[in-house]
């Protein structure tokens, strides 16, 4: 059953209409397709014009829609040969993150993302995509696995943020997050990395700092959840959408303070209502980005993205 948000609903009703005329026809003699044709065409016209002028508060809600491609689907159907790789080596496995070797287009390549789980139970599994301090460790593990093959690195970000509980502080969440960030930066191997969903604070960033940042269309990146920030300031999560607006969190937004590399578009309504439109959109995109990086010797690699960091901080400050 296709989930509707709530500024969908004109969209929903039109879609339950088709729906239950398609029922109606049949064998019977009753010719409906005409009516099936017109209510779709004007399905298709509300859609786009309620997506050509999403707010940010609803931006969020597309990003969060559970009916998105998961980094699991993006692995499924993109990397062939897939192994995964499990374990930090020093406490444990973290299912909230996701990693493993594999080819993408024939090039091995070590990829790694955050999986927030698609039903009740995978969720429960992968801990809503909120990782723990082994699961960043995991993904420092595979990055420098992937530095001494010469492997490109590709990670998918989609997560509200690190998990926040008092085990995952008594193991040392910071520092395994910044550790993250820093192997990342020092990788002498392309790193492409994707917010397919939502990019929350440092849980995202951690494996977010690529030579390549890239959005989908509907995608949210953000240091703090609308929810959160509106709590802190005015101590009421109900004033998420204004904190939504103030935080620039949207893709557009952050191309233009170029905080991001490159919008990637999504089908019609959102990357939930045709999921291998958009993984293959996201695969062109990091097929096209891919050869330029390869090109360039590890130094190399790594110089550009201290200094393109480095900018981001200059720029913010001036």
């Amino acid at each position: 059953m296709r989930q509707f948000l709530d500024f969908e609903k004109s969209v929903a009703e039109l879609e339950n209409k088709i729906d239950e005329l398609r029922h109606m026809s049949g064998p019977d003699g009753i010719n409906i397709a005409e009516e099936i044709a017109r209510l779709t065409e004007k399905s298709e016209k509300q859609l786009r014009v309620a997506y050509a002028k999403l707010t940010p508060g609803q931006k969020v809600q597309v990003a969060r829609h559970a009916q998105r491609p998961h980094t699991a689907e993006y692995i499924g159907t993109l990397i062939q040969d897939f192994t995964p790789l499990a374990g930090d080596r020093l406490f444990g496995e973290d299912k909230a993150v996701i990693g493993g070797i594999g080819r993408f287009q024939d090039l091995p390549v070590v990829v790694i993302g955050t999986e927030r789980g698609s039903e009740l139970e995978s969720r429960l599994e992968h801990n809503f995509g909120m990782a723990r301090p082994e699961g960043y460790r995991k993904a420092q593990r595979l990055m420098e696995l992937a530095g001494r093959f010469g492997m490109p690195i590709l990670t998918f970000i989609d997560t509200a943020g690190a998990w926040p509980g008092i085990d995952a502080e008594a193991r040392g969440q910071a520092e395994a997050i910044a550790r993250s960030i820093d192997t990342c930066l020092s990788a002498p191997v392309p790193v492409i990395a994707t917010v397919i969903g939502e990019g929350g604070s440092g849980g995202a960033i951690a494996l977010g700092a690529g030579d390549r940042v890239m959005m989908l269309e509907h995608a949210i990146y953000s240091v703090i959840s609308p929810e959160a920030c509106a709590s802190i300031l005015w101590r009421d999560p109900k004033l998420a959408t204004s904190a939504a607006e103030a935080l620039k969190l949207t893709a557009q937004d952050l191309l233009q303070l170029h905080l991001v590399d490159r919008i990637i578009p999504e089908p019609l309504g959102g990357a939930q209502r045709d999921p291998e439109a958009a993984i293959r959109a996201v695969g062109d995109a990091i097929g096209a980005e891919l050869p330029d990086l390869l090109s360039l010797s590890g130094a190399m690699l790594v110089a550009q993205r201290r200094e393109k960091f480095l900018v981001m901080g200059r720029d913010g400050l001036t």
